[in-house]
């Protein structure tokens, strides 16, 4: 289907994808080795940043939505690459959890499992891992937070987690006890059996006495270990009513990837275990929920793993004191009318009798929601066949907030655009709300408030509740000198034009859609020019071809010709003045267009596979590069000559021309000795390795800072042994970080580049949590001395200083969105009226009435009595002009509703709303 989106996320697309951007080259000289200048150095400290996402909203699977099951309001969410939220009641909004994931880490953004703490609320668990084959190269670790996921503690394991590999939505793997929460178990994959913790997951043990570590994998015989992997023990449920406040649950369930023997049960707290009697065979279990008010085990199954596949299953009821086994099925798997395996399900908590399930996977014509109110001797759909191809529906369908999630697409009934959903491995009713479901999809989450209209025969409203939340995997990233600010290239989604940073886009690339776009570029003289390349999926759209061409700033698009030879993908490079292209798709040659792509001739000189730029001054000259040598035409693309410089990376490497400099070159990659920065100003004859710059994999450029011409280089490197995002004011002469641990992003090194027409703003790609904005503060440097890193200057730290707030130039919001007895949850807003940035601040209140905040997210407050201070967090720091500052907290005693008498910022009194 068109709108079916499928991720693998397998290294070569997204974790080693890096886009060797080629540039400029004016004279072909007598090329000399690459030779090495400026001392190493310690960067400067990070600067004043603030970091945001350009708003997309999802994008990706959402494999598990994990309510707490004590506290109202508390939920999580899990993706699988892009790591774990909390949804955040103050903003209504989702709260990025793992963003201080590192370079070295990067699989811990994989997560295949969530557990929240019933006990402590505060507490909780991520088990964390992207790949359990050689793609990742590190082993699994256990994630605790005591603060909700403010900050974290690592376990490493001694094996692999595949938060990105088959079977992820299965779960939920790990579980606490909700009598002794100190007890946690995880279900391993690989072979690895299910494991314990007794001290709050700080130490794990496996358990010796679980007899089956399960024996399913997709495909036996794929030599990648991608669907060869055993997906393992996949699930954990405990029995509460077996145990007594303070010691251990003592009946716990297991499931097993094992179609024989999926379900295993210990009744004396994990000390030994049993095959569960009379079972159903010849499934999957994905889902094991325990109801212990009427005492039912609830099991959908399914006859693959997924989350891309099944096509058989069923749903099944057992009864824990009898030991009687029910198939509840909606459509059984010996029903002709059964193309489908069962995933999502959920019970209703405040009336356990009502349970849904959702059809694992049903790509045509969409998703089936089952609901029953009778323990599942009926049933309820959420649409039905009425006259064919029609359909009558229980639901309507919003997606103003996200309205891209119609994919640009207009199918013929019964398909409908957009689509309720794929892949929906979690479907979650909230335990003390009956008229409240979240469910995953992959491409967003999406809910409901009015559920229960499904059972009096009306219509559910379902929306997009997805926003904060960003999974995308980028690609490529241009930011013209004019039109809009930013252009992404995305894996799965395809990308956008984002017209506003701060606005989700009305649509995606369309004429033609990409499943995913590897590579952008615009005419340096003629930025209204854009070409972009990607793949498709060719069986299901035989008429549109993997390049497009926009002539008026990627507002409409129109597709080309392909060369020969099924051409996809790659990289593309548009003329200085979008007269001719030069295209290198994956696995054919290198090929140029005059005009916008209506043929294709074949270049010469140059390998197949390199990767091409242009020159942004001179229309007829493209640049390559390729295994350490580096190309390039002066005809157009027809023939390109390597140059004879030496020294540069043998493998990936991205490399930029400067706009408005002739011959001026970037290159970032490498690996080993060859890995770095180099520079070139003779058009790529000779590079000069920045000693002061180690590791580097990504260059860009950006607006040039106050006073001087040369634009602003940002970097992804490392330097003075820290690995960051660094800025350059003085041509790499020296570097500030501006990005701080806390806001790390994991792999972060296909895309990169600054905004030509806004200083310090910068752009990030990040592999599953989109994209990322940067806006950098600090003083203004000094007046330039250099326009190249020939000689090294000494690294200044910028100053960071509070901004005094003029009176009457700020606004402030107090709202309560949640209280019970004794306690509330609250949220201060406090804008910034003012034509200038507020640099460092502190908001202030007094309550009136005897409330205390207990605990607060996006700043830090101390009280003293009935005053709070709340300051930023370092990661918080700035308010621009116009902007705000918005943060969240919990507080106890008093009437839990009184407002503040008045909110300052600064000291300056805001005029409260």
């Amino acid at each position: 289907m068109h709108n079916v989106v499928r991720r693998t996320h397998s290294p070569s697309r997204f974790r080693s994808a890096r886009r060797f951007l080629a540039t400029a080259l004016a004279v072909l000289v007598p090329a000399a080795v690459a030779v090495t200048v400026g001392a190493p150095a310690s960067p400067a400290a990070p600067a004043a940043t603030t970091w945001r996402n350009a708003e997309i909203a999802g994008g990706g699977f959402v494999p598990g939505i994990v309510f707490n099951q004590t506290e109202r309001g508390l939920v999580y969410a899990r993706t699988d690459i892009g790591g774990a939220y909390r949804w955040n009641t103050a903003t209504g909004r989702w709260l990025p959890l793992l963003d201080s994931v590192g370079w070295t880490d990067w699989g811990h953004n994989g997560v295949v499992s969530l557990a929240t703490d019933p006990v402590d609320p505060d507490r909780v668990y991520v088990a964390a891992g992207m790949y359990t084959n050689s793609w990742d190269p590190n082993n699994g670790a256990i994630l605790r937070s005591a603060d909700r996921g403010a900050t974290w503690q690592a376990a490493a394991l001694p094996f692999k987690l595949g938060g990105n590999m088959p079977g992820r939505g299965m779960g939920e793997r790990l579980a606490i006890d909700p009598n002794r929460n100190s007890v946690l178990y995880l279900g391993a994959p690989s072979g690895n059996g299910l494991w314990r913790s007794t001290d709050s997951g700080v130490t794990w043990t496996k358990v010796a006495s679980f007899p089956n570590p399960g024996n399913y994998a997709p495909d036996p015989s794929d030599t990648t270990g991608y669907q060869s992997e055993l997906e393992g023990v996949t699930w954990v449920t405990f029995d509460p009513t077996t145990g007594t406040r303070g010691s251990t649950t003592q009946t716990i369930y297991v499931g097993v990837a094992d179609k024989q023997n999926t379900v295993y049960r210990s009744t004396d707290g994990g000390a030994t275990w049993a095959r569960l009697a009379g079972q159903p065979t010849g499934y999957l279990a994905h889902k094991g929920v325990l109801d212990p008010v009427g005492g039912y085990l609830y099991l959908a199954t399914s006859d693959t793993g997924g989350p891309y596949d099944g096509a058989k299953g069923d749903v099944w009821k057992y009864a824990t004191k009898t030991g009687t086994w029910t198939r509840i099925s909606p459509i059984p798997s010996d029903s002709a009318d059964d193309y489908f395996g069962y995933s999502g399900l959920t019970i209703d908590r405040q009336h356990p009798n009502t349970l849904m399930v959702a059809t694992q996977v049903s790509w045509w014509p969409d998703v089936i929601f089952f609901r029953s109110t009778d323990g599942g001797a009926t049933w309820t759909r959420i649409w039905d066949f009425s006259s064919y191809p029609e359909r009558s529906l229980r639901y309507t369908q919003d997606i103003s907030s996200v309205p891209w999630l119609n994919f640009g697409l207009q199918p013929a009934p019964p398909v409908p655009s957009p689509k309720l959903g794929w892949m929906t491995e979690s479907m979650e009713i909230d335990p003390f709300d009956s008229n409240h479901l979240l469910y995953g999809t992959g491409a967003t989450v999406y809910g409901t408030s009015d559920l229960t209209k499904w059972d009096s025969g009306g219509k559910i409203t379902i929306k997009p509740v997805v926003g904060g939340l960003e999974e995308t995997a980028v690609l490529d990233l241009i930011s013209p000198p004019s039109g809009a600010p930013l252009l992404s290239g995305l894996g799965d989604i395809g990308g956008f034009r984002h017209d506003s940073l701060d606005a989700v886009p009305a649509t995606m690339y369309t004429q033609p859609v990409f499943t995913t776009t590897t590579s952008l570029d615009y005419a340096e003289l003629s930025p209204s020019t854009i070409v972009r390349t990607g793949t498709l999926d060719r069986s299901a759209r035989p008429n549109d071809n993997r390049i497009a061409f926009s002539t008026d700033g990627g507002k409409n698009w129109f597709q080309g010709a392909e060369p020969g030879g099924n051409a996809a993908g790659g990289t593309v490079a548009a003329a200085a003045d979008g007269s001719r292209f030069v295209w290198s798709p994956e696995g054919t040659g290198v090929s140029y267009s005059v005009g916008f792509g209506s043929s294709w001739t074949a270049s010469a000189g140059i390998p197949a596979g390199a990767v091409v730029e242009s020159d942004r001054v001179d229309p007829k000259r493209f640049y390559g590069f390729a295994a350490g040598r580096f190309y390039v035409s002066t005809d157009g693309g027809a023939t390109f000559t390597a140059t004879a410089a030496t020294g540069l990376p043998s493998g990936s490497a991205h490399f930029k021309a400067m706009p408005g400099v002739a011959g001026d070159i970037w290159l970032a990659g490498g690996s080993g000795t060859a890995y770095g920065l180099w520079h070139s100003t003779d058009s790529g004859a000779s590079f000069t390795k920045l000693a002061n710059v180690a590791e580097a994999d990504n260059v860009g450029f950006g607006k040039a800072a106050p006073g001087r011409t040369y634009a602003t280089l940002y970097t992804i490197a490392r330097i003075g042994g820290v690995r960051g995002i660094f800025r350059s004011d003085d041509a790499g002469a020296s570097w500030t970080r501006i990005n701080d641990d806390r806001h790390q992003y994991g792999n972060i090194g296909a895309a990169l580049t600054g905004d030509p027409r806004v200083y310090g703003r910068v752009y990030v790609g990040t592999n599953g949590r989109g994209v990322i904005v940067g806006e950098s503060g600090g003083s203004e440097p000094p007046p330039p001395t250099s326009t190249t890193p020939t000689t090294p200057t000494t690294t200044t730290t910028p100053t960071t200083t509070t901004t005094p707030v003029p009176s009457g130039s700020c606004t402030a919001a107090y709202t309560v969105t949640n209280q019970w007895q004794g306690g509330f949850q609250a949220s201060v807003k406090v804008g910034n009226t003012s034509t200038a940035a507020v640099t460092g601040w502190t908001v202030t209140w007094t309550f009136a009435d005897g409330q205390r905040v207990t605990q607060a997210w996006n700043a830090q407050v101390t009280q003293s009595g009935a005053a709070v201070t709340a300051l930023d967090a370092g990661w918080n720091r700035t308010i621009p002009a116009g902007g705000s500052a918005e943060f969240g907290f919990t507080g106890s005693s008093g009437t839990a509703n009184g407002k503040p008498a008045a909110i300052s910022l600064n000291g300056r009194t805001c005029t409260t709303t």
